[in-house]
């Protein structure tokens, strides 16, 4: 998919955030919910999503929605950093199929990094282990401040 394009409802997100579709749920406030990436490039690889939000990526978005967005990443990194001590954390976010996209909802990844550990490639590897996730999701949680 390109970087225009309308908004699809029934992306898998827009499910989440409508209750449709189970996720491993990390945090949630008015503006964002974070939840654990089924298809996770790392251990501890969550995803943040703005829950108003029908721009499929970060150029179509109002920057009052962008700044609650980052503020939420940014509360959800330092969690990830306090639960799972790892080394480094990459936070990306990709726009359009060619950039590496997969799902047409305004999302950012956080992937916790650990020196000499390989990191998967983005949305190729296995699906992960639901209880793990659910476990991860957890720990994570409970260092949100």
């Amino acid at each position: 998919m390109s970087l225009d394009g309308t908004y699809d409802e029934g992306n898998i997100f827009a499910k989440i955030l409508r209750g449709e579709m189970p996720s491993a749920k990390v945090f949630e406030d008015d503006h964002v919910f974070a939840f654990m990436d089924v298809f996770p490039q790392s251990k501890g690889h969550t995803l943040v999503i703005p829950k108003h939000s029908r721009a499929r990526n970060l150029l179509e978005e109002e920057p009052q929605v962008l700044s609650h967005l980052i503020l939420g990443v940014q509360r959800v990194a330092r969690a990830v950093r306090a639960a799972l001590q790892p080394d480094g954390i990459v936070i990306t976010q990709f726009n359009g199929a060619p950039a590496g996209q997969t799902v047409y909802h305004l999302h950012i990844h956080i992937i916790p990094r650990w020196e000499g550990v390989p990191m998967g490639r983005h949305a190729s590897g296995g699906m992960a282990d639901p209880k793990e996730l659910a476990a991860l999701a957890e720990q994570i949680a409970a260092k949100i401040s």
